[in-house]
């Protein structure tokens, strides 16, 4: 006898497969084609752009982020910061502006992304306010 009673009121079952289901991964794709297929850019003066090399990715997914910065250099133009929202995930850099070098083009990667819908959106800040922004969707399927 294995010490345990079968007898009693069953109060929850607990799904223990981890795969994501056939709907959701329809819905998954569903919203990637429209994604796609809609403009995915939404810019303040087109002076801050995200380029990336796909928009779905594996789980866990490392993410290269390129941002072409085409403000016009100035002493309160001072930080470049990109954030990865998601679903159950958020992960941020920042990128000090330093424009004696005139460096337009920052490539920010970020490693282990887990499964589920993101906004990546840079940010060229001054000490007080957001002067441009990009935004982008990406979606990192999981297993």
């Amino acid at each position: 006898m294995s010490g345990f009673s079968r007898t009693g009121t069953l109060l929850a079952v607990q799904n223990v497969r981890k795969e994501p289901t056939v709907t959701r991964r329809i819905a998954l794709a569903a919203l990637a084609m429209a994604l796609l297929t809609t403009g995915m850019s939404v810019t303040a003066g087109e002076r801050v752009e995200i380029r990336l090399r796909g928009h779905y990715y594996a789980e866990p997914a490392t993410v290269r982020v390129i941002v072409i910065v085409a403000v016009e250099p100035d002493d309160h133009n001072r930080t470049l910061r990109l954030a990865a929202d998601g679903d159950s995930m958020f992960r941020s850099s920042e990128v000090p502006l330093a424009w004696s070098d005139d460096k337009r083009l920052h490539t920010i990667e970020f490693k282990n992304l887990a499964a589920g819908s993101y906004t990546l959106t840079a940010e060229v800040l001054s000490g007080n306010a957001v002067l441009a922004m990009d935004e982008q969707e990406l979606i990192v399927m999981g297993r």
